[in-house]
């Protein structure tokens, strides 16, 4: 590329001289002579081209790489709704099956560990994925530009997004390069050990033992999931020996309280409501001022679904913060973001904006099970360096666990 342009640049200089010498031919001596402004007005023109040609050469490869681009996402496209399909179909295998066993076959399936709860949590993004190497490298005697072409695909269709689908690769490319990876069937492994590395960076649990109580804000988009995400919660760590209160702070949706109200039930917690319409931060305030009264070990805070790009909505969740610190200058000690794995790269979005307008602390993903998107996990980790606290793998109470980075990448490509 250096070579053609100097030699563009050479070509065009000595045609404008040629054309400068016929200009002043049979003009004398004093013509011949060498004319500074000339001399000027040439290189202001080579450098006007030249910077035209390096326009033109930018913008070319600004469209290739979103033609690239978009190339790949529609093929994610495609596998997605392949995906789909095959989903719906077995949903419906599965019912016609239930239908046929009669119901005292039915048994109660026993614990799991958390790195199978993943592992079947995980089984749409896993074959979206790990099924999706094993495909690609499937007669292979190296990895070509191909297969790493294909890689970047399957990592767009995982939505891992694009930052941490080019770290990945780059990843990847470099072992390529350096011969350290030829093997195509190690390919799985190797985008293991990647992962790894980037989930490596931050999955603390949550610091409960230094506070008491303990205050946890749930905050997050509507239907994420917030309010059976803290009865789950709850359950938890009503299981571990801890008095935990739950705050009904969603007074905007009618049954939010009642729904809190049955999960209380349900696990054993007591509930500070009031009714819809009122103040939040007046029940989250009554909440923490009885969690200290009372002796409570965790005070876990429901909120209202909003939007993230809703200013007056995140104004409120400030508020409530202002005023828990009236009572307990630290808290709320946990400010954690619910996200619904299902929204995808929308999750990043939301992370972005929560993060910069109350200063969160760390996410809780839910319904992992439910998508083949769970690579976006991999993505906000690598973008944001937040702790993923929890995920839900289920419907079950004991279905939302502690995260584990090492089960998480095991999980995606056992």
């Amino acid at each position: 590329m250096s070579s053609n342009k100097a030699e563009r640049k050479h070509k065009k200089k000595q045609a404008l001289r040629e054309r400068a010498a016929q200009r002043n031919q049979g003009k004398g001596d004093a013509a011949a002579a060498p004319d500074p402004a000339l001399e000027r007005r040439l290189d202001k023109a080579l450098r006007k081209a030249e910077q035209e040609l390096a326009a033109r050469d930018k913008a070319q490869r600004e469209a290739e790489q979103q033609q690239r681009l978009a190339r790949a996402r529609e093929r994610a496209e495609e596998a997605q709704a392949r995906l789909r399909a095959e989903e719906e179909a077995r949903r419906q295998r599965e019912h016609l099956l239930a239908r046929e066993l009669p119901q005292e076959q039915e048994a109660v399936p026993p614990p799991r560990g958390l790195f199978r709860r993943l592992f079947s949590g995980l089984a749409k993004t896993r074959e979206s994925l790990s099924g999706g190497l094993a495909r690609l490298v499937l007669g292979k005697k190296e990895i070509d530009p191909g297969v790493l072409l294909g890689l970047e695909e399957l990592l767009y269709t995982a939505d891992t997004g694009p930052e941490t689908a080019e770290r990945l690769l780059n990843a990847v490319r470099q072992r390529v390069a350096r011969r350290e990876l030829t093997d195509p069937s190690l390919l799985r492994q190797a985008l293991k050990e990647e992962v790894q590395r980037v989930m490596r960076r931050e999955y603390a649990p949550l610091a409960l033992e230094r506070h008491r109580p303990a205050v946890v804000l749930l905050v997050g988009v509507n239907g994420s999931g917030k309010t059976t995400t803290i009865g789950k919660l709850a359950a938890l760590h009503a299981a571990e020996g801890r008095r935990v209160l739950l705050a009904a702070g969603d007074t905007f949706r009618a049954a939010a309280g009642e729904q809190l109200m049955g999960w209380g039930r349900r696990v054993g917690c007591e509930v500070v409501s009031k009714p819809p319409g009122a103040d939040p931060s007046a029940v989250i305030y009554e909440a923490v001022r009885r969690g200290l009264d009372e002796d409570y070990d965790l005070v876990l805070c429901d909120t209202a679904g909003r939007l993230h790009t809703k200013l007056n909505l995140m104004e409120e969740l400030k508020k409530i913060k202002r005023v828990v610190a009236k009572l307990l200058p630290e808290a709320p000690h946990e400010t954690l973001l619910v996200l619904d794995a299902n929204t995808g790269q929308n999750a990043i979005v939301q992370t972005r904006d929560f993060l910069q307008a109350v200063g969160v602390t760390g996410l809780i993903v839910t319904k992992l099970d439910g998508t083949a998107r769970g690579g976006v996990v991999v993505g906000i980790v690598n973008e944001f360096a937040l702790p993923i606290r929890y995920v839900g793998v289920g419907e079950a109470v004991d279905d939302l666990r502690p995260f584990d980075a090492a089960a998480y990448a095991e999980s995606l490509f056992a």
